[in-house]
């Protein structure tokens, strides 16, 4: 049965003229995305009680007054402050038997809240509305008092006999009984633990999520701006549940604990969507779980947003738009690579073109570009994608990455035959690719046929702005920067002091170094004759190529990061 739009209801129930929807879908036309009924309240046309008595009439659901209605306590700990602020739910009722919690909401428009608690709390979720006004009222009057934070969480853990038990009785030596597996995992602090790291670390931007057993301790740490925080280690016996837990959430075989597996958790939290790439390992101590958080609202594939240099943008936007020919972006892991490729792909994505990936695995879905997801154990693998993608009549193709030397000479023949093939490749700079493809095999002649320009990046930690300081810089430091007192002449460094907005890590964000050395006919007569790293790197320089010292260390003169991440992130320049 189709669902009556929201405006034809408040005309059903009086709460509105037809003029008056008219005079509403007139100023949604001008607003696009926002919800009607918003629009409705703001233009005072409706009240809160009658958006929500729509809002119910719509859903087929009964409405709740929050005003005077408390929950019992046990219920209200069944939910996470985090979890209640992020879905703007408070919890109502409990029943054991379903088991199923009933939550009060003031968006059940929203689907995937239902879906995202169900998979987060293991509970079937029913539904009640309540206004806006409501809610946030409730939230506030029953969770700020009694903040839940991980370590109270884990201090409860703690001292929870019970939990001890059900875990010493798992972890024994005997058969492995499934029921009590299942039962440890789904244990209500077990998942109230795991919910409250996974929404703190996608709230905080992480990049990660580590969870590590070791012989006396389970660590948990989150990579965010490309550095590990340990949180508060929880208890040691628990590291199986929750293990379990996290393989319970990705569909993964919690009965196999020798081989690795893969999985992914989907998630909308806070309104956008969040992939979880799930890795279990297994150690000698259990094991080790890594979930890759890959949040769409964080990174922006609009190459405006990378935060290149306006002359190697505009360098790089020529390069992208060659009708053949091999570009490759170089760095190590996590240093940006497959953003900056998104980001070119995002702005070359025309109607005219016809554009086709292979990636290992695909990280973010971009409408009109066809993507292939790299299996290697069913023999799809970048060599054998990349030859049967040549019969797909593409005009750009991305290589997730260049491995071995089929791959390469794939990719050059492509190039080679009238498309621009987009790749990457794990070297310290740009210079230096020539020679790595030089050792994977692939002719000298081919490279100079086909390479058109290599940008090298790397990412560091930006100075935190609120609590940033100026600092004279040491002589050990301009030592390791190749500077001396006269060549700064004068210029500060910064740092972070630390405060409440970074962390007091000194760093808040990151921000991309990048050299670009686009190929011309004296480097690539210098290749023929096999000049080395070094002589290529200087007749680049010649060129205007910034190398990316040089770029860490104008960044470090102006206050975006600190001689540190500059000497951590860079090479010298011979």
């Amino acid at each position: 049965m189709a669902i009556r739009r929201i405006g034809q209801i408040f005309v059903d129930l009086g709460h509105i003229t037809d003029e008056q929807l008219e005079l509403l879908l007139e100023e949604q036309e001008q607003q696009p995305g926002e919800l009607i009924g918003k629009i409705a309240e703001e233009m005072q046309m409706i009240t809160d009680e009658q958006l929500v008595q729509a809002l119910a009439e719509q859903m087929s659901l009964q409405v709740i007054d929050l005003g005077d209605f408390s929950p019992p306590h046990e219920v209200i700990s069944l939910l996470t402050e985090t979890m209640g602020q992020m879905y703007r739910v408070i919890p109502v009722r409990f029943d054991e038997e379903g088991p199923t919690l009933t939550v009060a909401t003031c968006d059940p428009q929203n689907l995937r809240i239902q879906d995202e608690l169900r998979t987060l709390l293991g509970y079937d979720i029913d539904v009640l509305v309540a206004t806006e006004r409501d809610v946030i009222a409730a939230l506030a009057r029953h969770y700020d008092s009694d903040t839940e934070t991980v370590e109270s969480i884990i201090v409860d853990l703690e001292n929870d006999e019970e939990l001890k038990k059900a875990a010493a009785a798992v972890e024994s030596d005997g058969p492995l009984e499934l029921a009590d597996v299942e039962a440890l995992a789904d244990s209500a602090p077990v998942r109230k633990l795991l919910n409250m790291v996974l929404l703190l670390a996608i709230k905080d931007h992480a990049s990660d999520v580590h969870f590590e057993p070791f012989e006396d301790e389970f660590r948990i740490r989150i990579k965010a701006d490309g550095v590990l925080y340990e949180m508060v280690p929880p208890p040691r016996h628990l590291a199986f549940a929750i293990t379990t837990r996290i393989k319970v959430m990705s569909n993964l075989d919690i009965a196999e604990r020798r081989l690795p597996q893969d999985g992914r958790i989907e998630l909308t939290v806070g309104g956008h969507p969040v992939d979880l790439r799930v890795s279990v390992l297994p150690t000698m101590f259990g094991e080790s779980v890594v979930m890759r958080i890959l949040d769409r609202s964080v990174v922006s594939l609009d190459l405006k947003n990378i935060g290149m240099a306006d002359e190697i943008m505009a360098e790089f936007r020529k390069v992208i738009e060659i009708p053949n020919g091999i570009v490759l972006v170089t760095g190590p892991t996590g240093s940006g690579k497959t953003t900056t490729l998104y980001s070119a792909l995002s702005e070359l994505n025309v109607i005219t073109d016809k554009i086709i990936t292979t990636e290992d695995p695909v990280e973010y879905d971009i409408e009109g570009i066809i993507q292939i997801a790299i299996d290697p154990d069913i023999g799809v693998t970048f060599a054998s994608a990349l030859r049967s993608i040549l019969r797909q009549d593409p005009d750009k193709i991305l290589v997730g990455e260049i491995r071995d030397v089929e791959t390469a000479e794939i990719a050059v023949q492509a190039s080679l035959t009238g498309h621009t093939v987009f790749s990457t490749l794990h070297t310290n700079d740009a210079p230096s690719t020539i020679t790595r493809m030089k050792d994977m095999g692939v002719p000298t002649f081919l490279i100079t046929a086909t390479v058109e320009a290599i940008l090298a990046q790397r990412l560091v930690r930006r100075v935190c702005i609120q609590c940033r300081e100026e600092v004279e810089a040491t002589d050990d430091t301009l030592l390791e920067l190749g500077l001396s007192r006269d060549a700064i002449n004068g210029k500060k460094f910064y740092r972070g002091a630390g405060c409440d907005i970074c962390n007091n890590t000194g760093y808040k964000g990151r921000v991309g170094l990048f050299e670009l050395m686009i190929m011309n006919d004296e480097l690539r007569e210098m290749i023929m004759n096999n000049a080395t790293t070094d002589q290529l790197r200087d007749t680049a320089r010649g060129y205007g190529m910034i190398t990316l010292r040089d770029a860490g260390i104008a960044f470090a003169h102006d206050g975006t990061t600190t001689t540190e991440e500059v000497i951590r992130e860079t090479i010298v320049d011979a």
